[in-house]
């Protein structure tokens, strides 16, 4: 007969089968929406803040220092469900291609953790949703937003047969810079348009830079980007764009009349470009990368210089 010594090793040992089973259920359940959330690159939020930044420089400027309040929350929700939706449409476009780059085989469309119809569903839900956001803005923006969106779907398709499809990505992430102006003010003035070319040459830079990652796969499989176009040339044609950055950037200054923290601001973020030239010099893979993701810092610190011009008033 069984002593009470006995009996409770056996409870024991069955509340621990019990709650295998149970973290086991548990984690098969949630498997999915890890896959959905990765396909949106949720665990790699540097794209967020790559597309972000440019639209707080020009919801700052646009608003004088005090955005509306609701413009900004839509903005901010905005530009993280149209870049998950962006992920998923580049993932989409490249679900026969991933599987052959080392950095990307392991996306959940590539790897078919997430199938192509469940990803559309996604896609399309994102889309309503950012629908509904800008929905809440005025007919200028609504009318930005379309064409924001039609680039957004084009780009991902451009690397076969365009040889700088960064100049594409480069105008999708500079949409925000017009919708926000379009957003605060109901037009998009001069500092608007010089904003936004600025915002485009970063972006051919910072992609640029995550081109160098993949070139050799890239070159073995046939897709095109301004790193393989560029060739040995690339540092060299990756610092002149970032001298062009940095004078359109000069020239926003002078047009919205900004003071010593804006200027601060760029001799720091120049500093951050020369620390990438020092990082791609020997055009490594990870340094590339490490390069491409210091954008997201250099992003803040131009922003930084801009609100404290606001913050402290000084011209």
């Amino acid at each position: 007969m069984p002593t009470n010594t006995d009996r409770w090793p056996r409870l024991l040992a069955g509340l621990r089968q019990r709650l295998r089973w149970l973290l086991h259920h548990v984690w098969s359940l949630s498997q999915p929406y890890g896959a959905y959330a990765r396909l949106m690159r949720l665990d790699k939020p540097v794209g967020i803040w790559l597309l972000l930044w440019p639209t707080l420089w020009a919801l700052w400027i646009a608003g004088a220092g005090h955005p509306s309040q609701r413009v900004f929350i839509v903005f901010v929700l905005g530009a993280i469900v149209v870049r998950s939706a962006g992920c998923i449409i580049n993932d989409f476009a490249d679900r026969h291609i991933d599987p052959h780059v080392r950095r990307t085989r392991g996306r959940p469309l590539a790897t078919k953790e997430v199938s192509v119809p469940e990803a559309w569903i996604l896609f399309v839900g994102l889309m309503l949703i950012a629908l509904g956001l800008v929905l809440m803005m005025n007919p200028m923006t609504r009318w930005y937003a379309v064409g924001g969106a039609l680039i957004t779907v084009i780009y991902p398709f451009t690397k076969r047969f365009l040889s700088t499809p960064q100049f594409v990505l480069g105008i999708a992430f500079a949409w925000g810079v017009p919708m926000a102006f379009a957003a605060e003010l109901g037009a998009v003035p001069r500092v608007g348009w010089l904003l936004f070319l600025a915002t485009v040459i970063w972006g051919v830079i910072y992609d640029t830079e995550y081109a160098m990652v993949d070139r050799e796969d890239d070159l073995r499989i046939g897709v095109r980007s301004t790193a393989i176009l560029f060739a040995d040339l690339d540092r060299v044609f990756v610092a002149g764009l970032q001298c062009m950055f940095f004078a359109a950037l000069l020239l926003v200054g002078h047009s919205a009349e900004l003071g010593p923290w804006y200027y601060a601001g760029l001799g720091l973020a120049a500093l951050m470009s020369l620390y990438q030239q020092w990082l791609i010099r020997y055009r490594e893979p990870q340094d590339c990368f490490d390069a491409f993701r210091n954008n997201a810092w250099l992003g803040s610190v131009v922003f930084g210089g801009i609100a404290l011009n606001y913050v402290f008033g000084i011209s």
